[in-house]
């Protein structure tokens, strides 16, 4: 039985990225490793001993982007995460666990009438449980939100801490955009961390065609293995002539230009075009992804078209379940989209990921 820790070691960001519109001057970002306590738990509150932790695009608008955190640094950043309960409420110790990105206060208006994924007072590690996250040796949590893990064979538990946003973030969004069999899907961003399990997951549910979009041959190669019908390069096209090949792959198969689903995960501007330029009549957008670019759109189309346009945040607890049951019986795969490193590399590892989109999602796992 793995016991609890006096303390826990932990790579907080005690600066992030600043920038100085006067001098056009850019302080970088800065990492340390420290040692802080474990805090007196509450009866309905756990210490969990982090397996893996992925490093997601939300970490990375935290460290480079100026995008806001609730608490404010020295921050452990970190909320997908995967673990095993060491101390707290008796019922969990010893076992496996998925801590949800976003857990709910349930209690506000918003967690009584379904939308508490949104909920105005709920706990983000990483970003709003004070300054305790993921990259870490051990977090404390509340245990009614927790995803057990049973059964999950030869699946590490380290790579199962996707499950906590880049698979579930997915699930939430069909939830959203009401994805029923037999509906016609486009991902828009369907290479990325959470785009490449969006078309699995609008698959797995019962998606007739799913068409992918992104910038990389080898990722949307990737795509078509894993709930993509078909795919579009969009690599120095602009949002029309990504359009006009939409329109010729739709012609090509006897598609209907009618009552789409745009799923748009990118979180970049020109992801964010294409898809405002593909909405058409009786479609629906859900966005999911997120950029501090602004985008201009003429908002009248929605009613000439008798669009919808939609945004999703992460997603209710209670789906965690499916999702995680999904993947354990490869209706979803992770194997394929998931690296490992070592927590240690978390600075190099945050460079190399903003610089660059890596192949697959890395999810860093404790070396202290």
């Amino acid at each position: 039985m793995k016991t609890a820790p006096k303390t826990i070691q932990t790579w907080q960001m005690v600066q992030p990225t600043m920038f100085n519109k006067e001098t056009k001057e850019t302080t970088p970002g800065k990492f340390e490793r420290r040692e802080i306590p474990v805090p007196e738990l509450r009866p309905e509150e756990v210490l969990v001993e982090i397996a893996g932790c992925g490093v997601c695009h939300t970490d990375l608008g935290y460290f480079y982007d100026g995008v806001p955190t609730v608490s404010k640094p020295p921050l452990t950043l970190g909320h997908e995460i995967s673990g095993t309960v060491v101390a707290g409420d008796e019922k969990w110790v010893g076992k496996e666990v998925i801590i949800p990105a976003v857990m709910p206060c349930r209690k506000c208006i918003l967690c009584k009438t379904g939308r508490g994924n949104r909920c105005l007072n709920q706990k983000m590690p990483g970003n709003s449980l004070g300054y305790y996250g993921g990259f870490s040796s051990h977090i404390p949590v509340p245990s009614i939100d927790l995803c057990e893990v049973k059964g999950r064979g030869e699946i590490p538990l380290s790579h199962l801490a996707v499950v906590a946003d880049a698979a579930t973030t997915p699930f939430q969004a069909a939830k959203r955009g009401d994805l029923q069999p037999g509906d016609n899907v486009v991902v828009v961003g369907i290479a990325g961390g959470v785009g490449q399990y969006m078309g699995q997951i609008a698959k797995a549910l019962g998606a007739k065609t799913v068409i992918g979009i992104d910038i990389d041959e080898e990722k949307l190669n990737r795509a078509l293995r894993f709930g993509a019908d078909f795919v579009i390069n969009a690599k120095d096209k602009d949002a029309r002539q990504v359009s006009k090949e939409f329109r010729e792959i739709c012609k090509g198969n006897e598609l209907p230009n009618i009552g789409w689903k745009i799923f748009e995960v990118s979180g970049a501007k020109a992801g964010q075009e294409i898809a405002l330029t593909l909405l058409s009549f009786t479609w629906r957008l859900i966005v999911v992804g997120f950029t501090l670019a602004k985008t201009e759109f003429m908002i009248s189309r929605l009613m000439a078209f008798d669009a919808e346009m939609i945004g999703t945040w992460g997603c209710l607890p209670e789906h965690y379940p499916v999702v995680l049951d999904m993947v354990l019986k490869e209706k979803i795969n992770i194997e394929e989209f998931v690296e490992t490193r070592p927590m240690s590399s978390i600075a190099e590892t945050f460079e190399e990921v903003h610089k660059t989109p890596p192949k697959r999602r890395i999810v860093l796992t404790p070396d202290f």
